[in-house]
């Protein structure tokens, strides 16, 4: 393992310099010794000092190039013994080859190469070897006795890392006592020595088995399902337990064991990892302005943070909120400076304003994420939702229209299929928007629409909601215990949004691969313990008003169809009759304008026969 030549004292690293230096020179006079007869040395003194202060050059040499030093040796890995090894033996050779160089009268067996060669291996080894199986008096006294018998769930790469830690760092505190693992190949083996068990749904038996005090999630790509099996596991048996994040951050120069943490609710919610098409994106992004619209929000700013890692030539943050837009403004000057960068304070619904925003500085993709996104407020509100979501997404589409923007992202949502809600029901509109503004696009442009489910930790979403009311004592409000939902990240959404701009087919509704749906009561639960907490009380407050118990991603009509990546799928959208859609709209619009919900729920209604939108809500529940 290697530690950064900053991270290490100056004099310990020249001390271990010394130490290699001094045991591969004093391996040539002992090479000499074991070749000659004792008697003859002091005669071919003169000859032992030549040849000992050329391989002292060279060694000296060699060890400053390749720096040893470097490496921890109280962690020495067979590894780090074969790139030793590799070293000494090719300046062996390096020694050979200068023998057959230096006079025929110094007479210096052949040999003498090999043997010091042999010997500077074994001794520069055994000092490496000494120094990974002693522990200090100091050490020893602070890890005995506070050191956690430690069971290791996973006996692959990142569970074999986190092992020889906690094995070569007592003071850390744990002592691993084992693995366990589902594989059926490494049951009953050993690793590192100490015994592989499985599979996982023994974890509670394994621990009392073992005497075991802590448990170590040692999977960076596990689904959140088992984080969550394995999480209510050790609570069961009364385990305190903690989780590795990810090998690409323990790579990163970390010791394993610094990287444990406890679980969080990511962790419970875990998908495989997102891979990208990195050459895609960068082909639509890289040396384009990009607008993105609702910049300040939860996904928009991550979308923001994913575009400017593609060096884009100039990045225009829109939205209507300043001290969202400041925030993420800053951000980008403090982390990507290289980036340009073009804060506007701007309402999606004011063509005109937009307007001159695309005249001065003519993007070449825009994001659309602006809206409303709040369901029982939108349900009391529907004139507002229809004029931000569907109005403010036409205004968008047509002013790239008439600016000859190459690619168009609108963010959609799971709750526009099939839609009970008015939020769900603008957001499918919004949809039909832009595919009929994509109708009219010309060759060379792709407007497209994103959907996907509930992302998490977004402002106002179900996380932060109950991670609130349980810092609050409670109790932890659900609405009915049957309610399921798709779950995403912000990074990953975000990411998936932009791989979907770089498939480049235009008029397409694209929906995410969100997995598996998680009951919202055993999230609640979950968290609950999380938090530590004992006495917080979860109720049932029932449906709000356009709730679901079950979100879709599809409607029952729509085809669905594999891209060429595999998180991303493509729907086949019915397409609006451009006139009478444009006709249904303007009455819709003028609805909202004059502020008649029941009208606006009615439209909806004829725009879209699968909306079970009511026309008469109770206006006491649309308050709630």
């Amino acid at each position: 393992m290697y530690l950064h030549p900053l991270g290490e004292d100056v004099q310990n690293r020249i001390l271990k310099y010394a130490i290699d230096l001094s045991i591969w020179t004093l391996a040539v006079p002992l090479a000499f010794a074991l070749r000659l007869n004792v008697e003859r040395l002091p005669e071919r003194l003169n000859v032992i000092l030549i040849y000992t202060l050329v391989g002292l050059l060279i060694n000296a040499l060699v060890l400053g190039l390749s720096k040893p030093y470097l490496r921890i040796w109280h962690r020495v890995s067979l590894t780090d013994l074969q790139h030793l090894a590799r070293m000494v033996a090719l300046v062996g050779l390096l020694m050979l080859f200068v023998t057959f160089l230096l006079p025929i009268s110094l007479d210096i067996p052949r040999s003498i190469p090999v043997i010091s060669t042999a010997l500077a291996l074994i001794g520069m080894s055994a000092v490496r070897v000494l120094a990974r199986t002693y522990v200090g008096p100091d050490q020893k006294q602070q890890g005995e006795g506070f050191r956690k018998r430690t069971l290791i769930v996973g006996a692959g790469e990142a569970g074999t890392m986190l092992a020889r830690e906690m094995l070569n760092n007592a003071a850390a505190g744990f002592a691993p006592v084992g693995f366990l693992d589902d594989d059926p190949v490494k049951a009953g083996r050993l690793l590192l020595g100490l015994p592989i068990h499985g599979p996982l749904s023994t974890l509670a038996q394994v621990a009392q088995q073992l005497g075991v005090q802590e448990v170590v999630i040692a999977m960076p790509s596990v689904q959140g399902a088992l984080v969550r099996q394995l999480t209510r596991a050790a609570r069961a048996a009364h385990l305190h337990y903690r989780i590795l994040p990810s090998l690409g951050e323990i790579l990163q120069g970390q010791d394993a064991i610094l990287q444990l943490r406890d679980v969080n609710v990511e962790d419970l919610l875990r998908r495989a990892p997102v891979h990208l098409d990195m050459d895609s994106i960068a082909r639509y992004v890289e040396d384009r302005t990009v607008l993105v619209t609702g910049a300040g929000g939860s996904i928009g700013s991550e979308i923001v943070r994913q575009v400017a890692r593609f060096r884009p030539r100039q990045i225009v943050l829109l939205g209507r909120g300043e001290n969202s837009i400041f925030s993420i403004q800053q951000e980008l000057k403090m982390n990507w400076p290289e980036v340009a960068t073009v804060a506007i304070i701007a309402d999606v619904r004011r063509r005109d304003r937009l307007r001159q925003v695309f005249a001065e500085y003519r993007p070449e993709v825009v994001y659309h994420a602006a809206a409303n996104k709040h369901v029982p407020l939108m349900e009391a509100q529907p004139g507002e939702a229809v004029l931000n979501n569907v109005f403010g997404t036409q205004n968008i589409a047509e002013l790239c229209l008439d600016f000859q923007v190459q690619r168009l992202v609108n963010i959609s949502t799971d709750k526009a299929v099939n839609p009970s809600s008015v939020m769900g029901s603008t957001k499918r509109l919004a949809e039909m928007v832009v595919s009929a503004a994509a109708q009219r696009a010309e060759p060379g442009q792709a407007f497209m629409s994103v959907r996907f489910g509930n992302v998490l930790g977004s402002r106002g979403s179900v996380v932060p909601t109950f991670m609130a009311q349980i810092r609050a004592g409670g109790p932890v409000a659900v609405t009915h215990p049957d309610m399921v939902r798709f779950f995403m990240t912000i990074p990953e959404a975000a990411r998936l949004v932009l791989q979907a701009g770089g498939l480049a087919s235009n008029n397409n509704v694209y929906v995410l691969d969100m997995g598996q749906p998680v009951k919202i009561v055993d999230l609640a639960r979950d968290m609950v313990q999380l938090s530590g907490a004992r006495d917080v009380e979860i109720v049932f407050t029932g449906t709000r008003p356009g709730e679901k118990l079950y979100e879709e991603l599809l409607t029952a009509g729509e085809q669905v169809s594999r891209t060429a990546h595999k998180d991303i799928m493509v729907a086949a959208l019915a397409q609006p009759h451009p006139e009478r859609f444009a006709e249904q709209l303007a009455v819709i619009e003028c609805q909202a304008l004059e502020g008649d919900g029941e009208g606006v729920r009615r439209t909806i209604r004829r725009l879209l026969p699968e909306s079970t939108v009511k026309v008469n809500p109770d206006p006491a529940l649309t308050q709630n």
